[in-house]
């Protein structure tokens, strides 16, 4: 049974849809649209980011707010790590800790969804 809101590729899983879910999920964390971002989670869904732990929607969408209006240049690439029929596993890169100089930037393309031609983790040495 199929849950309401539930978004294609659906399991089973293959490599290929498996990484255009992977890519579909990056591309909804970079437009930074916390309400957007959301809906990808359940209801009842329970982060842990750092000391932070939100439990729920609401709280998922006012944590990503926060971390947006901190995170000016905030870009995303994740990558497939692993998958089995129903299974997803990514590996992800997205932020610095403390300010870096633009020349050692990695990620780099306007604010939005990572370009097709934009090198990913691997490509990048990460």
């Amino acid at each position: 049974m199929t849950q309401p809101g539930a978004r294609p590729p659906l399991p089973p899983f293959t490599r290929d849809t498996a990484i255009q879910k992977v890519r579909m999920a990056e591309d909804a964390w970079n437009t930074r649209d916390p309400e957007r971002v959301s809906l990808a989670y359940t209801e009842d869904s329970r982060w842990r980011n750092r000391a932070e732990f939100p439990v729920g929607r609401a709280e998922i969408v006012a944590f990503l707010k926060r971390k947006w209006v901190r995170e000016l240049e905030y870009r995303l690439i994740k990558e497939l790590w692993a998958f089995a029929a129903n299974q997803i596993a990514v590996r992800f890169a997205s932020i610095n800790d403390q300010p870096i100089r633009e020349s050692d930037r990695k990620f780099r393309w306007p604010l939005g969804p990572r370009p097709a031609d934009h090198p990913g983790l691997t490509d990048l040495g990460l």
